[in-house]
């Protein structure tokens, strides 16, 4: 391999594959998940926040350049991930067969250190995963049945276990009961992470709901006043009119354009979760059971129509800023031609201008060739009085009276030849 040239990303490309494995689990566990979005620099403060933990469970901080690691304290486990907007902690404790089944993750946890993770809480929950020998689905059945509350209850990975949950907050943790049948150390783990996946993108999807609230207000107030100046636009009769509509109309674009840029990623982001959603449930390979949701009905039921109005919005914002962009244009092309009126209008008089102008200079011109025959005639009267005694019999009088027309031909003519040369050099150019 040293004879290659190897690409400086090879290796990490590659290693990205095996990026944030699932944790195997050991009989029964109490997982206990919190996950937080990054806020005012949070994701910079974490790995010495991680750093404090392993000084005081005594062991070495794993390196966490790559965005995940996994801590065994001894007493518990902890997964730590970093994501574009969130981190998570995942904790694990492997409990007994007679633990109570209210008990948490989170008991083995410094509590101090818990209550500084940094970030924004969004997602908490826990999950106890239990032995179908211990605890009897069929059993538990007919505890869920209260018509009063939904239960989400369904068999997942072929049958091989069930899943119990309400998804509400009952003191600040969504819970989720896992009861395994037959699941092997390695699917328990692979399920158990699409479970808090799935809670984690649900909720990282609905971030955009509020803000899709926010904007259909003022995407209503826009699309009314496009409309308001689109028949302003039908009824201007002066280039000023269509001025001032073009002025409302770039404020209205500034503010339309503001908004889709404060919105885009959210909306985006919002259609990506959601997908990742939809995958993670379905790679659950879940079993409906009769008469309770699965959790792949409830997400589609609660979870699709908030992202539809996210993707709606998103989109009706996108042709609100093509439908200005348009109509912008199609002002631009009113005020231009009436521009390029004036300007032929101004052109027009200005060519008047021309014209009187060369009129007036052809004026000159003659009067010019008089002025100039007149002070040529005059040289010539005073240069033949001073040559009387040579130029007999010819008297002064006659040699001006002859010299004025062979003078005023030679102007004339130097004049043409002048404006003639004048033209053929402007033609060039």
């Amino acid at each position: 391999m040293t004879l290659f040239e190897e690409h400086p990303l090879r290796h990490a490309l590659n290693e990205e594959v095996h990026a944030r494995p699932s944790v195997p689990l050991t009989g029964p566990t109490r997982i206990s998940y919190l996950a937080f979005v990054h806020a005012n620099g949070s994701s910079d403060r974490e790995h010495h926040h991680l750093e404090q933990l392993a000084q005081q469970l005594g062991i070495d901080l794993p390196e966490t350049g790559k965005g995940h690691i996994l801590i065994d304290a001894g007493d518990f486990r902890l997964k730590w991930e970093r994501h574009t907007e969130f981190s998570s902690y995942t904790f694990f404790r492997d409990v007994p067969d007679n633990e109570p089944e209210d008990t948490t993750a989170l008991l083995a946890v410094p509590a101090a250190w818990r209550k500084a993770i940094p970030g924004q809480l969004l997602v908490a929950s826990h999950v106890a995963v239990l032995d179908a020998r211990a605890y009897p689905p069929q059993q538990r059945l007919e505890g869920y049945r209260d018509p009063s509350q939904m239960w989400v209850i369904s068999r997942f990975a072929d049958n091989a276990g069930w899943i119990f949950t309400d998804f509400r907050i009952h003191d600040g943790f969504s819970r989720f009961t896992v009861i395994d049948e037959r699941l092997d150390r390695r699917q328990a783990g692979r399920n158990v992470q699409r479970l808090l996946e799935i809670e984690t993108y649900r909720l990282m999807a609905l971030l955009a709901f509020p803000v899709a609230k926010a904007v259909g207000p003022v995407l209503t107030e826009a699309e009314n006043e496009l409309a308001d100046l689109m028949d302003t636009m039908g009824r201007a009769q002066t280039p000023d009119d269509e001025r001032d509509i073009l002025a409302r109309l770039t404020r209205l674009s500034a503010q339309v354009e503001q908004s889709v840029a404060r919105t885009t990623y959210r909306f985006g982001a919002a259609a990506a979760y959601y997908r990742l959603v939809q995958q993670r449930t379905h790679e659950l390979r879940e079993t409906r059971y009769a008469g309770f949701p699965s959790i792949g009905d409830f997400i589609e039921r609660r979870l699709a129509p908030a992202v539809n109005t996210c993707a709606a919005i998103a989109h009706r914002q996108e042709e609100l800023s093509a439908r200005v962009a348009r109509n912008s244009q199609l002002l631009r092309t009113r005020v231009d031609i009436e521009l390029q009126q004036q300007n032929q209008s101004l052109l027009g008089q200005m060519n008047q201008r021309a014209k009187l102008q060369l009129r007036l200079q052809e004026t000159v011109e003659g009067l010019s060739v008089v002025a100039i025959t007149y002070y040529a005639s005059q040289l010539v009267n005073y240069l033949s009085k001073g040559a009387k005694p040579f130029i007999k019999p010819l008297t002064p009088e006659i040699i001006t009276a002859v010299s004025i027309p062979v003078i005023a031909g030679l102007v004339a003519l130097g004049l043409h030849r002048m404006r003639k040369h004048l033209a053929a050099a402007e033609a060039h150019e």
